[in-house]
């Protein structure tokens, strides 16, 4: 996009940017269905003037909106030039991006075509990928280091990113299996009020990691993994004694481990292993009176080489929009009121929740 300086006077400086989209590209694809695409820019710089005529699209107004802007497009045509279509969401969260890098909240090392073309895992037709610029950031520390923990609130693909960079490390061969393990404590209830046996009783804790795997590997072959040990879902409680050589291991939901048994979880690794732990520290479903594991563990390994914190936020949840609003609400809340979920410290069956 070539920005071009207009004539300006002293009250306010005036710009000017044209783009050409090249003719192998459908305007519909830069501009989305109904120019969905092109609201959702308009919506982010509604002091600029954006027009459209053919292929030629130009912005006027605030030199450093008309900056941004062209960057936008510049962007989404990188981007459209590897054929991965482009969305509102991914729109947004572009310039949500751009806009950091301009303000310097971010180092901006990144480029918001570099985080949405970077492919994990393709399976059954579709691509897993990052949609934000810490979830490339994330992804990039698991291959980088051999213990990751990915912190942050639900929906920030923690855990199916992990899970993605897990069946690749398993299809490229780096590992031989994978080991996926969760604490099997949920909310204040107990395994022993559930009917059924042991394993019935287990499996509802392990069912969301079941579920990751499914979008991620043909189900027929899931059982067959299974019963060959090339694949291992099991609760924590279970991975006590073992020393866990050549596999990739995740740990869910780490926050309702204790300090002994994060403990005894990490000194599992053996050679050729990785391990990624994630959680919510807000999310906490201990009993009174027990500390969170993965709130202590912070402040013993951080700055133990090899070892490396990912912190995700709510503009990294890729959930439902209304998500991320309800994550900063609660934040908003908590500060507010001195409270952790809403709910206060010490006080009911929430008590624990802050520690």
């Amino acid at each position: 996009m070539t920005q071009t300086p207009t004539a300006h006077t002293p009250a306010q400086e005036q710009a000017r940017a044209q783009f050409t989209v090249p003719a192998q590209h459908p305007m519909v694809t830069v501009l989305g269905s109904g120019d969905a695409l092109l609201r959702v820019i308009e919506k982010a710089f509604p002091a600029a003037d954006i027009h459209v005529r053919g292929n030629e699209i130009s912005a006027a107004g605030d030199p450093v909106d008309v900056a941004l802007i062209a960057r936008v497009f510049d962007e989404m045509m990188l981007v459209l030039r590897t054929g991965q279509p482009m969305t509102e969401d991914a729109v947004e969260r572009s310039i949500a991006m751009l806009k950091a890098s301009e303000n310097g909240e971010s180092d901006g090392q990144e480029t918001p075509a570099q985080v949405l073309t970077q492919n994990i895992l393709s399976s059954r037709g579709r691509t897993i990928r990052p949609k934000t610029l810490n979830q490339k950031r994330y992804v990039d520390a698991i291959d980088k280091h051999t213990i990751v923990f990915g912190i942050g609130p639900a929906g920030t693909g923690k855990t199916y990113l992990a899970m993605a960079k897990a069946v690749q490390a398993l299809q490229s061969k780096q590992v031989n299996r994978i080991i996926l393990t969760r604490p099997a404590v949920e909310a204040g209830e107990r395994l022993g009020f559930l009917p059924g046996t042991l394993y019935e009783k287990i499996d509802p804790y392990l069912r969301p990691l079941y579920d990751a795997l499914h979008d991620m590997l043909d189900p027929d072959s899931i059982p067959r993994l299974m019963a060959a040990g090339t694949i291992e879902v099991a609760p924590l409680a279970y991975m006590r004694g073992r020393t866990l050589n050549d596999a990739f291991i995740i740990l869910d939901e780490a926050q309702n481990t204790s300090p002994e048994q994060m403990k005894m979880f990490l000194t599992r690794l053996g050679f050729d292993s990785k391990i990624v732990i994630t959680g919510d520290v807000t999310q906490v479903d201990l009993p009174d009176g027990t500390k969170s594991g993965l709130r202590q563990v912070q402040d013993i390994l951080d700055g133990v080489d090899d070892v490396h914190f990912s912190r995700l936020s709510s503009h990294d949840v890729v959930r439902h929009k209304l998500v991320g609003r309800i994550v900063d609400a609660y934040e908003q809340y908590d500060t507010k009121h001195g409270t952790q979920n809403g709910t206060h410290k010490g006080r009911g069956k929430s008590g624990h929740k802050g520690k």
